[in-house]
């Protein structure tokens, strides 16, 4: 949608926002500088952004909404989840059968539109609106939350007086509680904002006057609602209904798991309850079963760590593992690998905990320690079923080890993951279980080490290194061997120097300032020659992680700062993630 700049400049004049001699300075200087007009004018200050989005409008035949003290319904504003609303600036805010009308700062934003395209299966209408209508719209995903509980709150807390005049602390009148109907409303609509705003966990935390909820997305905590204090029990309970816990034990953990159908998605949640001093503290793990179509390039692979990924999936025997702390996508690493080798000629079967995707033509087995049920058992009898591929959740003991070591040397591709800080570093902790390093050396193929760094959204603005960030940086990573592999992936030039490669970082001075889903930083070790000579000295984990740098493999830090120099995310994410 292109604005003729004569147009706008009549325009312009015609409404009387801009003297015939800013509009002629105004011209010239976008003229000579090959700019747009508008933003000429509105740099100036000649006239405000909102006067040139009316502006627009009107040109372009794009109506313009004014969203202000309007009440949105929240069926509908959830059809963005709040980050890409806050990223891109873009509101749902009218629904038809077969469209949906949006409302945005910049209708030009092709990614904003096509996302939500994808994610409501609507036409997109998109309508411009001002800076005050998005605040407030934007607003309207707090204030929605806040206007669902308010009118429940009084109820909860007068369900918990009724039951002796104290708090309930019986089975039977916690069971009672849970099940009275503002309590399942409190919790029903904690789950349903949790999933709209694209949330990974819950926190509900007991504090001395109140009840304190947090959402955690793209890895970082933010402050979803206070309750008050005598609202925790009722809550508490109908959690622990729903996750098959005891309901009079507070004294030790509990957890459990259950699962929901919104909107034709089926998400499952991992439950675990902690005591602390203000009471039981909850966590919820939100699990989107049916999660697909993602790739190996969408997860932020590429280069040398893609090819020899797919390099290792083409064997039929041989280990691939992934490393890295809770949370930072390994499972979804390995779901993605299933997917790829998920053909009609193979037997793909799963031993996890929990079953975190639902796949098809793939034979899924949930442990269960409580009856004895763990890993090593479920490895064992997972050999006896015939399969080509065996997934194993995780690896957590010396049996777990030994087993799939077995698995991979009698002809399975076995995938598995571990705790462990970097590629390198799995292979002394496998030697740790037990594993004798003749028997790692034969099966070990590739281990992928991972994090999440938060992506950068649509208000980013570039900057360059001064001296002092450069030496700070040179502190952490080889100067020279980072710029050899930022020209030989051809993001500078060949003859770059350190302060002319660009960064990036998020413009917190705009309204679009700030970070929007996130991509993964990896390393691929290679289980070469080399790299086996060395797992039979018993080598430490830098000495094979040098090894496998000369053999071509990118650090995570390096594949961050490789990340951050394409304007995907920032230095400073990367450091963060990474000193985590």
């Amino acid at each position: 949608m292109h604005i003729d700049e004569t147009e706008l400049k009549r325009l312009v004049l015609d409404s009387g926002l801009v003297s015939k001699k800013d509009i002629k300075e105004a011209s010239r200087y976008a003229e000579e500088n090959s700019e747009n007009l508008g933003k000429v004018l509105v740099s100036r200050g000649v006239i405000t952004e909102d006067e040139f989005r009316r502006l627009q409008s009107y040109i372009l035949g794009v109506p313009f909404v004014d969203l202000k003290n309007q009440k949105l319904d929240f069926e509908v504003l959830s059809l963005i989840p709040e980050p890409i609303a806050r990223n891109h600036n873009i509101v749902a805010f009218k629904k038809t059968s077969d469209s949906l009308e949006v409302a945005m700062l910049d209708i030009e934003d092709m990614t904003a539109i096509d996302f939500v395209k994808k994610k409501v299966g609507l036409k997109i209408q998109p309508r411009l609106t001002d800076n005050e209508s998005m605040k407030w719209a934007l607003l309207s995903y707090q204030k929605s939350l806040k206007d669902e509980f308010g009118s429940v709150i009084e109820k909860v807390a007068g369900s918990i007086k009724k039951l002796s005049g104290k708090e309930a602390d019986s089975e039977s009148d916690l069971k009672k509680l849970a099940e009275d109907i503002p309590v399942v409303r409190v919790v029903d609509t904690l789950l349903k904002h949790a999933i709209a705003q694209d949330a990974s966990d819950i926190h509900i935390e007991p504090e001395e006057e109140q009840v304190l909820v947090r959402y955690r997305i793209d890895g970082i905590l933010h402050d979803a609602m206070v309750l008050p204090k005598n609202t925790g029990p009722g809550i508490i309970a109908r959690i622990k209904v729903l996750s098959n816990m005891k309901l009079d034990e507070k004294r030790i953990p509990q957890d459990g798991r259950f699962k929901i159908d919104l909107d034709g998605e089926r998400v499952s949640f991992r439950v675990s309850t902690l005591p602390t001093y203000y009471g039981e503290k909850t966590v919820m793990r939100i699990l989107r079963e049916n999660a697909s179509g993602f790739t190996l390039e969408s997860l932020g692979f590429h280069g040398y760590g893609l090819e020899t990924i797919h390099a290792a999936i083409k064997v039929t025997t041989g280990m691939i593992l992934t490393t890295g702390p809770t949370g930072s996508g390994k499972t979804t690493t390995l779901y993605t690998i299933l997917d790829i080798v998920n053909t009609p000629d193979v037997n793909i079967s799963t031993i996890e905990d929990p079953i975190e995707y639902q796949m098809k033509r793939v034979n899924q087995t949930q442990v269960r320690p409580e009856i004895g049920f763990s890993f090593a058992q479920g490895l064992r009898t997972l050999v006896r079923q015939d399969p080509d591929i065996i997934m194993v959740g995780e690896i957590r003991d010396n049996e777990t080890a030994s087993l799939a070591v077995n698995a991979s040397l009698t002809g399975h591709l076995v995938l598995s993951t571990l705790h462990t800080n970097s590629a390198a570093g799995a292979i002394p902790r496998l030697l740790d279980m037990k594993v004798e390093p003749f028997l790692l050396t034969s099966t070990l193929d590739i281990i992928i080490a991972q994090r999440l760094v938060r992506k950068l959204g649509t208000g980013k603005k570039k900057c360059l290194l001064n001296k002092q960030e450069i030496e700070s940086l040179g502190h952490i990573i080889s100067l020279d061997r980072m710029l050899n592999l930022l020209k030989a992936e051809k993001v500078v030039p060949k003859d770059a120097e350190w302060k002319d490669v660009p960064f990036w970082k998020p413009d917190l001075d705009g309204i679009e300032g700030g970070y929007q889903s996130r991509i993964g930083i990896h390393e691929v070790l290679k289980v070469t020659e080399a790299v086996k000579t060395l797992i039979l000295k018993n080598a430490s984990g830098k000495e094979i992680e040098e090894v496998g740098k000369k053999d071509g493999m990118m650090t995570m830090v390096e594949d961050g700062i490789y990340k951050a120099a394409l304007g995907l995310t920032s230095i400073e994410e990367v450091l963060r993630v990474i000193s985590e």
